[in-house]
């Protein structure tokens, strides 16, 4: 794309764009702030504190046109193999559409079902097992609709290996009153079912082994699998190798978030997907509000060079949410190559990280303030709280409309170098009315389709993580080692090698 004349339209507009403060820009058009936003039912974008112009979104389109991006988008849509090194489609839009393949709506009527029955009152907790999306969709949509969920109901959520994680969940847990929903695709994943594994043998120690099995269900595309670790066939949810683990919150992966708040609110949240869904498929670029994240990141990742942005959540509902954004943008768009193989010969995925405010403020604002190094931000904010207590909203909404302020405008030069803000720092916001089950859907869906506008443009596949799957190999073979199943490899390197024998010759020796 960088020798396309777009992109080198983009460039020498970038060059004109140097040492124009965003202080001049706003000086200079009274109406910026009404002018550079986009709405779509119900959220606003406001991106009038970027270092840009109208001209800017103007050229931005233009590329997006050149990469081809409204073909792209008809093409995932339609379910056409668009992963294309595992020739596969990438179909999970499907999975909200008001009228979904057979196959889904099926599912998603056992799931509801079976969720009527976890909220009946049988299970004082539900322990979802996964890693990845198979836990941090349904870990940060929970956590984010605690408002719509049942409050007897104890959801909670297990995903690391560390023993210590297994602790920290189940303390305090009634086995014999604990569901466990096991979320893999495969079944075969080494840290879920290591968890799986401790969590049946806690339930057979409480319950008896000929009972454990009805303590579990399963959200899995291997039933089999599913079956032989002892979990009954209409417990057993299905995925499909068309949906990736970061893209399935929407699937039977949902099924712990659906337990927590509902069938109904579920479905809010799926209609709420695939309405940005259609907005994205059909909205102009400079009106289309994922195209606009998207291509304001190219704007900010290739042309300014800047390497990292922070998502910053004020809502402490969403305190999970820049977790999962991270995993979707860095797993999408961490590739140094492009889908047919050639080198990406651009940057391409960016450095994803932040925090709720106000609480990161308190922490890293330093930086972003005073730093010697630039990080764009998106602000997520809401104009009304799922809670009475008004007056700590407006304190922290004036926080967050201050904080944009403060990044892009600095303060006057006091003569005090260390109290000096330059400002001219870019900021997004994204503001709705209220965090409900359909705006959460819409901002997943925004954030989604903002990966693919840029994976698009840099050329790369962002439904596959190959890049995941060595350093599991690596440890399944050191396990054996570890364990003394095997000897040592002489295949390491001296490092790890003696590691490894540090390890193994303390870990009986140092006391607990």
């Amino acid at each position: 794309m960088q020798d396309t004349g777009e992109w080198q339209a983009l460039s020498a507009h970038r060059e004109a764009l140097d040492g124009v403060h965003l202080r001049d820009l706003f000086d200079g058009d009274s109406n910026r702030g009404e002018r550079l936003v986009a709405e779509a039912d119900g959220w606003l974008l406001d991106f009038s504190k970027n270092q840009l112009t109208a001209e800017t979104v103007e050229l931005l389109g233009a590329l997006a046109d050149r990469a081809g991006l409204r073909h792209r988008i008809e093409a995932m849509f339609d379910g056409e193999p668009v992963n294309t090194t595992e020739n596969r489609p990438a179909w999970h839009t499907a999975l909200r559409q008001p009228s979904p393949p057979p196959e889904v709506r099926a599912e998603f009527d056992r799931m509801a079902e079976f969720a009527a029955e976890v909220r009946s009152g049988r299970w004082q907790a539900v322990v979802n097992i996964g890693i990845g999306g198979s836990d941090l969709g349904p870990a940060m949509a929970t956590a984010a609709l605690g408002a719509y969920a049942q409050p007897e109901l104890d959801m909670r959520f297990l995903s690391n290996v560390d023993g210590a994680h297994f602790r920290e969940v189940t303390r305090g847990l009634d086995p014999a009153r604990t569901l466990f929903i096991v979320v893999s695709k495969t079944f075969t994943t080494i840290e879920t079912l290591a968890n799986a594994r401790t969590a049946r043998a806690w339930i057979a120690d409480a319950v008896g082994d000929e009972s454990a099995g009805s303590h579990f269900a399963a959200v899995t595309a291997n039933p089999d699998k599913a079956q032989d670790f002892g979990i009954d066939a209409n417990a057993v949810f299905a995925m499909w190798d068309w949906v990736g683990g970061r893209y399935s919150l929407a699937s039977a992966v949902g099924l712990s978030l659906m337990a927590a708040v509902g069938p109904d609110a579920f479905n809010e949240m799926l209609a709420g997907m695939h309405h940005i869904d259609e907005h994205f498929r059909t909205a102009p670029w400079a009106e289309n509000l994922p195209a606009l994240l998207g291509l304001i990141g190219i704007w900010n990742r290739n042309f300014w060079g800047w390497p990292t942005y922070a998502v910053l959540p004020y809502s402490q509902e969403l305190t999970l949410f820049p977790v999962y954004i991270q995993q979707l943008d860095m797993e999408s768009s961490g590739k140094s190559v492009r889908a047919d193989g050639t080198p990406a010969g651009t940057a391409t995925g960016p450095v994803v990280w932040g925090q709720p405010g106000t609480n990161g403020q308190h922490a890293f604002h330093q930086l972003l303030h005073q730093g010697t190094d630039i990080v764009p931000v998106e602000f997520i904010g809401f104009c009304r709280p799922n809670h009475s207590h008004v007056e700590h909203h407006d304190l922290l909404m004036a926080n967050l409309f201050a904080q944009a302020e403060a990044l892009a405008f600095g303060a006057p030069d006091s003569g005090d170098p260390h109290r000096r803000f330059p400002g001219n720092r870019p900021s997004t916001v994204l503001l709705a009315d209220q965090l409900t089950p359909r705006s959460l859907g819409q901002l997943v869906t925004l954030y989604e389709h903002k990966v693919f506008t840029q994976a698009t443009v840099w050329g790369i596949n962002p439904f596959d993580q190959w890049g995941v799957e060595l350093g599991k190999t690596l440890a399944t073979n050191i396990t054996a080692e570890l364990t003394g199943a095997t000897g040592p490899n002489p295949t390491h390197d001296s490092s790890t090698q003696s590691l490894i024998n540090r390890y193994v010759g303390r870990r009986r020796s140092v006391a607990r």
